[in-house]
């Protein structure tokens, strides 16, 4: 394919207002990247006297990226991101223009992936300590695009650009957890969240959409959103998307356990990460010395998932499930703290102090894991005789 043909073809497309076609043109995982005859480094007099402004701009830029990716010695990922950063601006200028019109999102699409894999790949190969800098620049293009999309409120629904801001949305996520500026994702979910179109846009986007927004809410310790977030997003993910599902379920595992569901082996062992169910059963016996082993066991798995901090906090319920233990064994409301202490050392915290059993009992009743409260001058635990151990269901 010669460039007079390449442009001859964007042509024709254009004027027929295909914008999925025009956008396959101005990707970089399409096949015409690797069309000799289309490297050209200074393609720009060539392209403006076949095509309108500013979509002259655009496949200039495009066509200098696939230049320095295509290079024969090696490529050149800084001057392609750079490139692709002309060609994005060049889209927020079309964005801009075209007012009353949508079907040019799919090219804000393309553009915008190719720029975030770009800016990864040159972070990759940039021994920089400014490490993510890229990325956030990239972050920073994607974001002018969204704000034209988030701004179109006059056009009509079938023509709003509002309906690109989920495809932005999720790459400024993954942008975003890549560089560990999670903070910069409460404004997007929450545009989201309030949107007129949150049901309208792709299932396939709102998945990757609520796998993000479940995380951050993981992170936040705001495991009830976390799990409905992430519940959506593994109950609609085809189950042909293996490693998809598996990646969904490392994070959605633990929330679920925190709130008292428990996982069932099969599932676990279906999608590989059964390290979560030696946890599960410490839990559910309240085995402390059980639960410390499996952390360690498994601890390499779980800082690399970025769980470990939210699983250790299933020690609670591990120490919930012995007392309730305890009081079962008693039978009685007034349960004298040496008899927790005791229960503690036989099941591995054989060092604890009186004043650290006070101290894990309190949390257990300031976390609603206990109904009661300690009476220090009796040195007893006086439970509710309804309900003192709130129920843990199990999945």
């Amino acid at each position: 394919m010669y460039l007079h043909d390449y442009l001859n073809k964007i042509m024709r497309v254009w004027n027929a207002y295909e914008g999925q076609a025009v956008a396959r043109f101005l990707s970089l995982q399409d096949f015409h990247v690797n069309e000799p005859n289309l490297y050209k480094e200074n393609p720009d007099a060539a392209v403006s006297r076949q095509l309108p402004s500013p979509l002259d701009e655009i496949v200039s830029a495009h066509l200098k990226a696939v230049y320095h990716l295509m290079r024969s010695d090696a490529p050149n990922y800084t001057e392609a991101y750079r490139h692709q950063t002309s060609c994005i601006q060049a889209v927020v200028k079309l964005l801009q223009q075209m007012k009353e019109e949508n079907w040019i999102l799919p090219i804000m699409y393309v553009v915008s992936i190719d720029l975030r894999l770009l800016a990864t790949k040159c972070e990759q190969q940039t021994k920089s300590s400014k490490c993510g800098e890229i990325l956030e620049k990239a972050a920073e293009s994607l974001m002018s695009c969204f704000r034209v999309c988030a701004g179109d409120t006059r056009s009509s629904d079938e023509d709003t650009k509002r309906l690109g801001m989920l495809n932005l949305v999720n790459q400024l996520l993954k942008v975003y957890f890549r560089i560990n500026k999670l903070h910069l994702c409460k404004p997007l979910i929450r545009a989201i969240d309030s949107s007129n179109f949150k049901d309208s846009f792709s299932l396939a986007q709102r998945i990757t959409y609520k796998y993000f927004a479940g995380r951050k809410a993981m992170y936040d310790s705001d495991f009830k959103n976390a799990e409905e977030y992430l519940s959506f997003a593994f109950d609609n993910c085809p189950r042909r998307f293996t490693k998809n599902k598996r990646l969904i379920l490392i994070y959605l595992t633990p929330v679920k356990m925190l709130l008292g569901y428990m996982p069932r082996k099969e599932v676990l062992e279906r999608y590989n990460v059964l390290q979560f169910h030696d946890l599960a059963s410490a839990v559910k016996e309240g085995n402390v010395r059980r639960f410390d082993e499996a952390i360690r066991r498994h601890e390499m798995f779980f800082i690399n998932a970025g769980v470990y901090l939210i699983v250790e906090k299933m020690k609670i319920l591990t120490y919930r499930n012995l007392f309730k233990k305890v009081h079962q064994t008693m039978k009685t409301h007034q349960i004298d703290m040496n008899a927790f202490q005791t229960a503690l050392q036989f099941s591995g915290v054989e060092d604890v102090s009186m004043d650290e059993t006070h101290c894990i009992v309190a949390n257990l009743i300031y976390e609603g894991r206990i109904k009661g409260y300690i009476s220090y001058q009796h040195n007893k635990l006086v439970i509710s005789k309804q309900n003192a151990f709130p129920s843990v269901v199990a999945a």
